[in-house]
């Protein structure tokens, strides 16, 4: 009788296995590809520099840190953190409404910044970019950003709901 419970309980786990693996082939086959959507704000500036400014896959959408720049590259600006923080939530709001997003949609935001205390003395601003709640990040002081003239690099993460 023990060897009838063995080979029966052996069947039975067989049978799982190759239903369970077949039932996996078919999600794997069913399913499609995501392709990434790049989107470049300044063209020639990110290329230029290697990077892309957007990445959206499937919901989510990664953005590069937001700089205070002009179309050529060149920082604008260049003193006054606050101008600076608004040139960068101006940009990233060109590239929200590209892909049909607003600040709502943000769930990271990350700032890098040359000047903290200058930083934490304006960033009374973001309440009007984030009306409905602030999405969850960092704050960093860093020693520079990629130019001399930038204080301040937003970037941001966003789930874009269907």
């Amino acid at each position: 009788m023990n060897k009838l419970t063995n080979r029966l309980n052996l069947l039975a786990i067989l049978c799982f296995l190759i239903f369970g693996l077949y039932g996996c082939e078919q999600k794997k086959e069913n399913k499609e590809v995501e392709k990434p959507e790049y989107f470049l704000l300044r063209p020639d500036v990110e290329k230029a520099y290697g990077y892309s400014h957007a990445v959206k896959i499937g919901n989510s959408i990664k953005i590069s840190g937001a700089v205070s720049m002009d179309d050529q590259g060149n920082p604008t600006a260049v003193g006054d953190i606050e101008q600076q923080m608004k040139n960068c939530y101006a940009d990233l709001e060109k590239i929200l409404t590209h892909f049909g997003c607003t600040f709502d949609h943000v769930v990271k935001e990350d700032i890098f910044t040359t000047d903290m205390a200058q930083m934490l003395e304006k960033s009374g601003y973001r309440a009007e970019i984030y009306k409905n709640g602030f999405p969850t990040g960092s704050w960093l002081e860093v020693k520079g950003l990629a130019l001399p003239g930038f204080m301040i690099e937003i970037e941001l993460e966003v789930h874009k709901t269907e």
